[in-house]
């Protein structure tokens, strides 16, 4: 089932992105879809409007009730380095809550690489950080090896964590609406003492989030 969106190196194109958006569209109830992890994003001038094709994309599928979870990108620590679609100001973005260490990403050594915000439209993102450094993960195996997983990093790593934490919540309480699941990430999330810029409203608490 489905439709190729990225190539074995994780590269796409953004008419192919929305092409995968509005395939989960159409097929959510189908198949019961209700979160979009998105781990990748864009940094092209004409993408990081409000405006942009990814944004309405985005924004399109939170209005169909899909919780959709973004990665901000790996081009901080400067201000408005999240990436899109992460600057929409209806998704959750997610930015590393460690990203203090070094890690290599695409086989660049990269330090304090975590998207900041705030976007050009003065939003504040990310919404909330998580682990993001030398996560285990699955990767596509080599010719040579047949290896089904491997050590990744930035914030695409991060993001899956809090997508799994949103379908926990959601299983928990299957009746709550993505505005509804964003705000309780919000209000449950753990103070790291970092600037709101950086971490949001700081890192996902499992335990809170879940707690009655």
């Amino acid at each position: 089932i489905g439709i190729k969106v990225l190539d074995r190196e994780g590269n796409g194109s953004v008419t192919d992105l929305l092409r995968g958006l509005s395939w989960i569209r159409k097929q959510k109830e189908r198949y019961g879809i209700r979160i979009v992890n998105i781990s990748v994003g864009s940094v092209t001038r004409r993408e990081t409007a409000e405006t942009s094709a990814l944004v309405r994309g985005v924004e399109a599928a939170w209005a169909d009730g899909l919780v959709v979870i973004v990665a901000a990108g790996n081009e901080g620590p400067e201000a408005r380095s999240v990436t899109t679609p992460g600057i929409s100001r209806k998704v959750i973005t997610v930015g590393c809550s460690d990203d203090q260490q070094s890690v290599r990403v695409g086989g660049i050594s990269m330090v304090d690489y975590s998207g900041r915000g705030p976007t050009v439209s003065c939003i504040c993102k990310p919404d909330v950080v998580a682990p993001g450094a030398a996560v285990v993960s699955c990767c596509v195996p080599s010719v040579r090896k047949n290896h089904y997983y491997g050590i990744k990093s930035g914030t695409s790593m991060a993001t899956p964590v809090v997508s799994g934490a949103a379908a926990l919540l959601l299983e928990k309480y299957p009746y709550l609406t993505p505005k509804e699941v964003k705000l309780r990430l919000l209000e449950r999330a753990r103070d790291l003492g970092l600037p709101r810029n950086q971490q949001g409203r700081g890192m996902v608490d499992l335990a809170a989030l879940l707690r009655e």
